[in-house]
């Protein structure tokens, strides 16, 4: 470390023992907002009766204590809650160390969360942090060891040999590589944790024999893996949108909102233009300008390779080609089996039978994409055995691999999600959502511009999208008039910034995900990701402000797509001017 990182270290730690210390002695940490769900009134409507005699739920009152606040009136809430991924995400981007950045940062919030009571914040961390991050993100877990087999056996089968080499032949230049893998990245629109890891696995050989970076692989398969499921009607994120409004009027919102998601849009406009333009800004320019002529892939950090194994001499392009596209299938129908499109759900209901995108709107990823994984593991040994491409023996060799090749992405997203209960335990939703709700009164048709940035900045900090969209939609739908365009206006902006932080964020878990897809080191990853994100993010909230004055999306999505290639000409030739020694032809 340099001498100037180390006082930049003592100068952030003197910082977060000054704010721990002022929190501890005002007990800001626990300053309270009335409660969202009873409206600060203690007590909400009794399911059972509405008000009718003789419940045994309510004792014939007709109300029952709300169970957010037990009866209180109020939750936890501050912005101190957002203090823990503050301090971890400064911490990873000064010392370049993933792990203990996360760590101190939950122990940072399990000790406001007990107002620095040792024994009380100890429970926090582990119980509440840790122990319930293992136990909500166990199926994913499963899952990205399950796929990390998948690989090794493709891999020993000699099948990504093969692609390699196919791909070598046909795709002939890095920009038709870059197209490629964002084809393929479009075209699993199913789900972004899918779409990451499968989109690494077959494009990561292409990539390697063009010289792009691991930086470059991964900012590509992060930048059309949450963008694509946000503007995809049958997606995992169009389901859990779905359930966060009310009245059965989320997918039809969700698909309005479609045109006027500029950060989602913006970003694939983005990518297609920077490959063509064939340039690069920012620490990329770097990492691009090593892997071309340097032939190193990683520029700097840990290479996150699995180990070197000696391939089949006998596999072929469709020994990786048929087990992904048999991953997929079963991906789909386990996810919707879930759902209860066959019957009954994985809760015991049947009210989606024979009903794909209710069955797609109601399954839960963490227990759907295990089994279809787990199902496909087993057809593809058995595929790879009967080729004779692999071994009983050489296929069990490949469950210890794969599994070893995903431990860092499951430590990370372990910390991390660790790191979201802390914040959720400090009440970061409440506080949000008691902010937002503030500033709707005088601002108009500025609002979803505003919505936009708050989205940004709760999904950047928390990690969370798919939290960040659940505290603002109900909100959003709340203060703009039913049946408007700016509600659909404010509802895109929600979606688009929740996607946008999430993109920028080091502890979220598609991020995580992005960087286990490319084998690139995660920091590496974020630090070269995030000068483009923050590009497309303020397009996007320019347009955001012409959006609701205009409120057309035609012209808007025009605007936006000509202010995103006008800004890469301009930056190739800033580029390009302040950096000759880095310019590639």
């Amino acid at each position: 470390m340099t001498k100037k990182a180390k006082i930049t270290l003592l100068a952030a730690i003197a910082v977060i023992i000054a704010l721990l210390v002022f929190a501890g002695v005002t007990g800001g940490a626990l300053d309270t907002v009335p409660c969202p769900d009873c409206e600060a009134v203690g007590t909400v409507d009794c399911p059972d009766c509405e008000g009718g005699a003789e419940c045994d739920s309510c004792d014939s009152s007709g109300a029952l204590d709300c169970e957010t606040c037990s009866g209180e009136g109020e939750v936890i809430g501050s912005f101190w809650a957002l203090i823990p991924p503050v301090i971890a995400i400064g911490l990873a981007l000064i010392t370049k160390e993933v792990y203990s950045s996360l760590f101190i940062g939950v122990i940072a919030g399990a000790l406001l969360a007990a107002n620095f009571s040792p024994a009380p914040a100890l429970d926090v961390a582990i119980n509440s942090g840790l122990i319930s991050a293992v136990s909500d993100t166990a199926g994913i877990f499963i899952f990205l060891v399950e796929l990390g087999v998948i690989v090794a056996l493709i891999n020993k089968a000699g099948g990504s040999k093969a692609f390699g080499e196919w791909a070598q032949k046909h795709i002939k230049t890095r920009v038709g590589a870059q197209l490629a893998t964002f084809a393929l990245g479009v075209l699993i629109f199913i789900d972004d944790y899918f779409n990451c890891l499968t989109v690494g696995s077959v494009m990561r050989p292409v990539t390697d024999k063009h010289k792009i970076s691991r930086a470059k692989l991964s900012y590509l398969i992060d930048a059309t893996a949450a963008p694509i499921c946000m503007i995809a009607p049958i997606s995992s994120w169009a389901a859990a949108v779905a359930q966060y409004a009310s009245d059965g009027q989320g997918l039809k919102l969700f698909v309005m909102a479609i045109p006027y998601n500029f950060y989602s849009l913006l970003t694939l406009v983005f990518i297609v233009a920077l490959a063509f333009m064939k340039f690069d800004y920012g620490k990329m320019r770097i990492h691009e300008y090593n892997a071309i002529m340097n032939d190193d892939l990683y520029t700097e950090g840990d290479k996150a390779e699995a180990a070197e194994v000696e391939p089949s001499a006998s596999g072929r392009v469709i020994d990786l080609v048929l087990p992904i596209v048999f991953l997929i299938i079963m991906s789909v129908i386990a996810l919707v089996y879930v759902g209860g499109f066959f019957g009954v759900d994985a809760w015991g209901g049947t009210d989606f039978k024979g009903d794909f995108v209710g069955a797609f709107g109601n399954t839960d990823a963490t227990i759907g994409l295990p089994w279809g994984g787990l199902f496909s593991l087993v057809v593809i040994v058995i595929y790879m055995i009967f080729r004779k491409l692999v071994t009983f023996k050489e296929s069990m060799d490949c469950v210890p691999k794969g599994f070893i090749a995903m431990v860092p992405a499951i430590l990370i997203l372990t910390f991390a999600t660790g790191l979201k209960n802390i914040t959720s335990v400090l009440g970061a939703k409440y506080f949000v959502g008691e902010v937002m709700s503030g500033a709707a009164a005088g601002l108009a048709n500025f609002l979803p511009a505003i919505i936009f940035l708050v989205a940004c900045v709760l999904a950047f900090a928390t990690g969370t999208s798919w939290g960040t969209f659940g505290i603002l939609i109900p909100i959003v739908t709340a203060i703009f008039p039913e049946g408007s365009e700016i509600l659909i206006i404010g509802m895109s902006a929600c979606l688009a910034g929740a996607v946008c932080g999430d993109h920028c964020s080091p502890i979220s878990d598609t991020t995580i995900m992005s960087s286990a897809g490319g084998q690139c080191n995660h920091l590496n990853h974020v630090s070269t990701q995030i000068p483009y994100a923050v590009s497309v993010a303020a397009i996007s909230f320019v347009m955001y402000i012409i959006a609701g004055l205009v409120q057309n999306a035609i012209i808007c999505l025009a605007i936006g797509i000509a202010l995103t290639i006008g800004f890469l000409f301009v930056m190739k030739k800033i580029a390009d001017k302040n950096h000759p020694e880095t310019k590639v032809d």
